[in-house]
């Protein structure tokens, strides 16, 4: 099984997404049914596992810590600062913080929930556009300096920030959700990333849940679940976006994939420096994940796809008006 490289680590071409077992799905599953996840991770032979300051507000790198600390030296571990839980009179909230003393108190906040000395790759969770990019990566290689970090990413930024962040440090990989339904990274980063020697790392590969159901039921998701945001899971377009599954379960049951193994080997097939994260509750959805590792598409097959599910034949953009302004990626003109 080949691995890929991202800065100085290799790794499998399929790590996990951490987030699902502490936020953003409704509620999250128990510390035990969490433990169980990770441990048949770690029985398969993930060796990248991906979370952050933000998730759960602490709670999935407490989660893991424990968890991860045995086999840290077999693994790569990844987390995010910049963004991170913050309490208000009224309750934490959510708050977007490049200033360099906000992402080093998360680093700091982050090796104690870790467990660890020093984390592997820390990514900027998103660019806070009130503080120059420049800054927030020189608080990041501080880090690298400091020993406490040894390589740092970006995510959901556009091709000229990362130009940017790379001349004040190396940066070694760019994470942004990438999926046969979410091609806004074809536009530049993915093209900039390969000019660059950066790893291009994509969360949310199967199209947060839509490519691995054709029964999803976006009315009965949970009151807590960040789909219930997002445009494209609206009733009216998701009706829309449903059509595009027949024929994609189809080709799927020709090549005997499951569904979440075509959308991932789709996306190892498309981009060789690519690694994919992502995250499930349950342990068994984590195997057939797994499964598309070594899973190789024909020209012809990729051609099927990307001419089914596409940023033309997809209803509503990814993120609402407001979770749009946080991000710094390309769009495609309307």
């Amino acid at each position: 099984m080949s691995k890929r490289s991202i800065g100085p680590f290799q790794v499998h071409p399929i790590g996990l997404g951490c987030m699902n077992l502490s936020h953003a799905y409704g509620t999250p599953p128990t510390a035990q049914a969490a433990a169980k996840v990770v441990h048949r991770a770690l029985d398969l032979g993930v060796d990248l596992f991906d979370t952050a300051a933000l998730y759960g507000f602490g709670a999935n790198e407490s989660l893991l810590g424990p968890l991860l600390k045995a086999h840290r030296s077999e693994i790569t571990l990844c987390s995010k600062g910049g963004m991170a839980g913050v309490q208000f009179p009224d309750g934490m909230k959510r708050v977007i913080d490049g200033r360099p003393e906000a992402i080093k108190k998360n680093c700091e906040d982050s090796l104690m929930r870790l467990k660890t000395d020093v984390i592997d790759l820390y990514y900027l969770h998103r660019w806070d556009k009130k503080v120059p990019i420049e800054d927030s990566v020189g608080a990041l290689a501080d880090l690298i300096v400091q020993g406490k970090v040894r390589a740092i990413g970006l995510s959901e930024v556009s091709s000229a920030t990362i130009k940017k962040a790379h001349q004040v440090h190396p940066i070694s990989a760019v994470q942004t959700e990438y999926s046969l339904w979410s091609r806004n990274p074809e536009i530049a980063v993915l093209k900039t990333c390969k000019d660059l020697g950066i790893a291009f790392v994509a969360f949310s590969p199967v199209a947060r849940g839509f490519l691995c159901s054709i029964d999803l039921d976006v009315t009965q998701l949970d009151a807590k679940d960040i789909r219930r945001a997002m445009p494209r899971f609206e009733p009216e377009n998701f009706k829309k976006n449903q059509t595009l599954l027949p024929e994609y379960f189809k080709l799927a049951k020709e090549l005997g994939h499951t569904p979440a193994q075509l959308a991932l080997s789709w996306l190892l097939t498309k981009e060789p420096q690519l690694i994919a994260i992502p995250g499930t509750q349950n342990a068994d959805h984590l195997a057939d994940n797994w499964g598309a590792v070594g899973l190789n598409l024909s020209e012809e097959v990729m051609q099927r796809l990307e001419g089914l599910i596409n940023h033309k034949t997809v209803t509503g953009p990814r993120y609402n008006a407001q979770n749009s302004v946080e991000v710094d990626t390309e769009d495609f003109a309307s």
